[in-house]
């Protein structure tokens, strides 16, 4: 590892979360520990990370964690590799808060044209009840841009996800695809408004964001086959949202087919979603841990199809560059492993030094005569 990449993670030091600044020496090559000449403390390489103070090989946990992400039971885990039960939940457990910090840092802090977002709910049983996991895509990208977990399908879930979006998005025109739920109307109202402050004592006014579209997509059902849908425009104008339409989808019409198909695959993946199961999760901490894992390598470690672009070569060929939907949306240049997303660290907030309370130090004699 090079030491130019390497940040001191002490949340004391001065240079803590800085590269490239010649602050990094190494202590010891044998254990993988590196020395900040800043503070003066040691750290090892997978401090900050799920595989800190690890016996296990990185390379097998690496293994373990790709095979949960992709729907792996853990009993089969358990019978093909020995290890206990309780060590592969616990990796999983370290595997999914990782995952969690990792998409704040690189999806939800950084602001982007979402151009088209379609939001939905599934209905989960766990071993205590029923819960209900509301996820939102932009369309573009196929980016998944996260998750929230609620006992009830009420307005305070909703709502938790439309200030989900709202963190990862700029202010530009944005068509918001949602069911007949009621209240995904009134939450994405709420959460994409600004407060204006105009130096008036009291609370500030909350500026509503122009261009912000809303439909919904209604389907009308009958026993178990859907016999009509409706689509309306809950906000906004027809045509920004034929223009959204066709710049993110390519034309077509108003659907929530993207996030469907996403629903699909989280229940392909997880276990715990399965309809007629009998994997359940035992408490909702631990389906939360899991969906951000699931979440996390769907944007960083795979391929989608539909994002592959071609590349014109000499005598009328073509090739075919793969894509994952945190390539297509510019957060990487590469696909990453599983290994890789484990390792990555994320750097803490920049060093912000005390405030000095009373009265500034007087000038030495020496210091005014000069």
């Amino acid at each position: 590892m090079d030491p130019r990449m390497v940040f001191c993670p002490n949340s004391a030091c001065s240079a803590r979360g800085q590269i490239e600044h010649g602050n990094i020496t190494r202590h010891s090559r044998k254990e993988r520990r590196w020395r900040c000449r800043v503070c003066g403390r040691t750290f090892t390489s997978s401090q900050g990370t799920p595989l800190y103070r690890l016996r296990t090989p990185a390379d097998w946990v690496g293994i373990v964690v790709a095979l949960l992400a992709h729907g792996c039971p853990v009993q089969a885990i358990v019978a093909a590799f020995g290890y206990d039960e309780r060590t592969v939940k616990d990796w999983h457990s370290r595997a999914g808060q990782h995952c969690e910090r990792v998409h704040d840092h690189l999806v939800l802090s950084q602001g982007r044209d979402l151009g088209q977002v379609q939001a939905d709910e599934i209905r989960v049983k766990i071993q205590s009840g029923i819960v209900w996991m509301a996820m939102a895509i932009m369309v573009s990208t196929r980016l998944w841009l996260g998750g929230v977990i609620s006992v009830r399908r009420d307005m305070d879930l909703v709502s938790r996800l439309a200030h989900q979006v709202r963190r990862c998005a700029l202010c530009r025109p944005v068509l918001l695809c949602v069911d007949g739920l009621v209240s995904y109307v009134q939450a994405f109202q709420c959460a994409f408004r600004t407060p204006v402050h105009l130096g008036r004592r009291g609370r500030p006014r909350l500026a509503t964001w122009p261009d912000v579209n809303i439909a919904q997509v209604i389907k009308q059902v009958q026993g178990k086959r859907v016999v009509n849908i409706v689509r309306r425009i809950a906000q906004g104008s027809a045509d920004q949202v034929a223009c959204l339409l066709q710049h993110t989808q390519a034309g077509g019409v108003l659907n929530v087919a993207y996030i469907e198909r996403l629903n699909a695959t989280f229940r392909q993946r997880l276990a715990s979603l399965t309809r007629r199961s009998r994997a359940l999760a035992r408490q909702p901490a631990t389906l939360h841990a899991a969906m951000y894992l699931l979440g996390t390598v769907y944007n960083l470690c795979t391929y989608h199809h539909s994002l592959r672009v071609d590349i014109l070569l000499p005598r009328n060929r073509r090739h075919w560059v793969l894509r994952t939907p945190a390539m297509a949306a510019g957060i990487t240049d590469h696909r990453w492993t599983v290994l890789e997303l484990l390792n990555y660290r994320i750097p803490p907030p920049p060093y912000v030094p005390p405030k000095r309370r009373g009265r500034p130090p007087k000038l030495m004699p020496s210091a005014v005569a000069t």
